[in-house]
């Protein structure tokens, strides 16, 4: 199945929170031991700065992942020119589109389009317990840089 990526529009924006916010949140509340209600806020507030004006905040880039008509993933990045490097900064398939192969397919069109834009490189930060994601994106050719750690202090 043929895969595509096309510009986010201004009404599936709601949408593409509607996963984020939950999915984020689980994960900070995963790794950094705050709690649902709290990971929820951090993750709503995180989102509301960095795209504060939804598809139209400039210097991002929201992306939907689709085969035929159908929406299943997206991808937010952003990009440095100067650099030729662009920041992943979210890269999902839906859960009803897992196992299949398109993430592996979408990260493949998502770097021949950056290639045909003069492109050289591509970041991205993965969870430490996102062991499926980071299988991908080894499989897909990255390597790792660097490791995030954390040390929760001042709690019993």
């Amino acid at each position: 199945m043929e895969i595509a990526l096309r510009p986010m529009r201004a009404d599936e924006f709601s949408g593409y929170l509607d996963y984020f916010i939950p999915d984020y949140a689980a994960e900070i509340s995963s790794n950094y031991g705050l709690s649902h209600d709290k990971a929820l806020a951090r993750a709503s507030r995180e989102i509301s700065e960095d795209l504060a004006q939804g598809v139209d905040t400039l210097g991002h880039a929201l992306l939907c992942i689709t085969t035929k008509a159908d929406v299943i993933g997206y991808l937010w990045y952003k990009p440095d020119r100067q650099a030729r490097s662009v920041f992943i900064y979210d890269f999902c398939i839906l859960p009803a589109h897992q196992g299949k192969g398109f993430g592996k397919r979408a990260l493949s069109t998502f770097e021949a389009m950056l290639v045909s834009e003069g492109f050289e490189k591509i970041g991205l930060r993965v969870a430490a317990d996102n062991e499926p994601a980071q299988n991908l994106y080894l499989r897909g050719g990255f390597h790792a840089t660097g490791i995030n750690m954390i040390r929760r202090i001042g709690r019993d």
